[in-house]
Order: C-alpha cells, then sequence, then structure tokens
C-alpha cells in the first residue's frame, strides 16, 4: 500500500467521498420529490461543501473542488444515479447508510492529513477532519430546512467521525504511514458508524440541577417583646407554625417580616412632599 503515491491515493479517496456524499444529497432531494436541478444543486452541495469550507480555512489558494474536474464528474454521477435509481426500498437503505460512512471515513481521512501537511497541529487538524466530513450534510440539510443531524437527538455521528480522524492523525504522525491511516480511518468508521446506526448508540441528554429555593427564618433573636400574633423562631402559638421569609418580601430595618396590614398602612399614610 504505502508503494502508491501517497497524492494519487488522496485524489482518489477524495473523490470517492464527494461520489458517496453525493448520493446522500440526491437521496435528499428524492425524499423532497425535486427536479433534476434540485438533484445538481443539493448532491454538489453535500459532496463538495466539507472538502470547499475545509479548502478555505486552510486558505489553500483555489478550493481544489474548483480546479479538478473529476471532483464535478463524482457529484454529477451521484446526482445522475439518485435521480434515475428508486432509493426508497429496504437495500437502498442499508446500501445509503453503508456509503454515508464510507464517505465520511474518506473525507475525514482527506481532512486531517491535509491540515497536518499545512502544517497545523494534531487537534485542529482532527477538528478539521471532522468539519470535512459534515459540513457539506450540514450545508444540506440547511437548504432544505432540517435541523442538522450532528447537534444531536441521533445515533452517533459526529463521534465517529472524531474517531476516524484521531485514527489519522495518530497513525500518520506517530508512524507516517499516511496511506495505511486512510485505510484505518475508512475501516473504522464504516464499522462504528453501522454498529452506532443499527444499535441506536447516543450520547447522554443534558442533566437538570434543581436548586431549593432557600428559607430563612424571619427577625433575629432579641430581648424586645414580640408582636401580637408572632412567635419566636423555633415556637409555635395558637396552632400555627413559625412564618418564615421568602425572597422578594419587604423587610423591616431591623430584618422583620411586615405584614399584610402593615403594608397597606403604609400605603394609605399620609405623606410629606
Amino acid at each position: 500500500m504505502e508503494s502508491l503515491d501517497p497524492t494519487t491515493v488522496f485524489r482518489i479517496v477524495d473523490v470517492a467521498a464527494i461520489v458517496s456524499s453525493g448520493l446522500l444529497g440526491g437521496a435528499v432531494a428524492r425524499a423532497f420529490r425535486f427536479d433534476m436541478v434540485g438533484f445538481i444543486l443539493l448532491s454538489v452541495i453535500t459532496g463538495m461543501g466539507g472538502g470547499i469550507i475545509r479548502d478555505v480555512l486552510l486558505n489553500a489558494d483555489f478550493p481544489i473542488a474548483l480546479t479538478d474536474s473529476a471532483y464535478w464528474a463524482g457529484a454529477l454521477t451521484a446526482a445522475l444515479l439518485a435521480y434515475t435509481i428508486d432509493l426508497g426500498t429496504r437495500w437502498a437503505n442499508w446500501l445509503l447508510m453503508i456509503v454515508d460512512f464510507l464517505g465520511m471515513g474518506c473525507w475525514v481521512a482527506t481532512g486531517t492529513l491535509k491540515a497536518l501537511n499545512f502544517g497545523l497541529h494534531w487537534l485542529p487538524a482532527i477538528a478539521l477532519g471532522i468539519v470535512t466530513a459534515v459540513g457539506g450534510g450540514v450545508l444540506r440539510d440547511i437548504m432544505v430546512n432540517r435541523i442538522p443531524s450532528i447537534l444531536g437527538g441521533s445515533s452517533l455521528y459526529a463521534t465517529v467521525a472524531f474517531v476516524g480522524a484521531a485514527e489519522t492523525a495518530i497513525i500518520s504522525e506517530v508512524f507516517h504511514r499516511p496511506n495505511l491511516a486512510m485505510a484505518v480511518s475508512i475501516a473504522s468508521c464504516l464499522i462504528f458508524g453501522i454498529a452506532a446506526r443499527t444499535r441506536n448508540w447516543q450520547l447522554p441528554e443534558p442533566i437538570t440541577l434543581k436548586v431549593p429555593r432557600p428559607r430563612f427564618m424571619s427577625g433575629r433573636r432579641s430581648s424586645r417583646p414580640l408582636r401580637k400574633g408572632w412567635s419566636a423562631p423555633g415556637q409555635k402559638k395558637a396552632g400555627r407554625s413559625v412564618r418564615t421569609w421568602e425572597p422578594g418580601q419587604p423587610l423591616t430595618e431591623n430584618l422583620e417580616v411586615l405584614t399584610d396590614e402593615q403594608i397597606q398602612q403604609h400605603r394609605h399614610s399620609p405623606k410629606d412632599f
């Protein structure tokens, strides 16, 4: 495998990723009953959107998708296949799932390797590999007014891309074998992704911590006589429980709770202006 030119392998894997992602875009166009223009647009955006985002962030002159005709041929081929083949059968669903994670493995591998070749640290290179894999799908979902699946609520997707990108970075940087890194990334994303989709593996949902509302005893202990109808903290009077202070209730200067009668009396008392 290492006897092959890494540049040639990179180009083949990149075009394969465009074809697989373009098929997914075409499947969405078929689900929405779009015409041929819709098929082409969704296939091109889904297939080449992630790679264009990658090249723009790397400031790599013109994005390679705009300079290599093989990329366009792959996207248009995917649109034609999706336009002519019924993708609503059971076998087609399995095929699309395999194609989805196969394309993900290709994208995370090429995106991570290209970022590493541009001198990026391994951590941002992994992040860029994930962006390359999911960028086209996010643009596709936004165009059809859907919430992108990578935001959660579905089986693992971005997590699978992270695993593939991390493997690519480790094998490429530690063992210096980029072709092997691409092969491992494609295989692991395919196996892990299919297992996550069929078993519906999901990340934990957010937890909710409930903080109890604070309640403080009214007033301060003092030797002064209490008002009629009130008792000292910790005591009961005439079968009534001790009234406590709650946030928002008015207090006197001595931190005593004002009764409703006192509040009404204060409001109706004459004031000097």
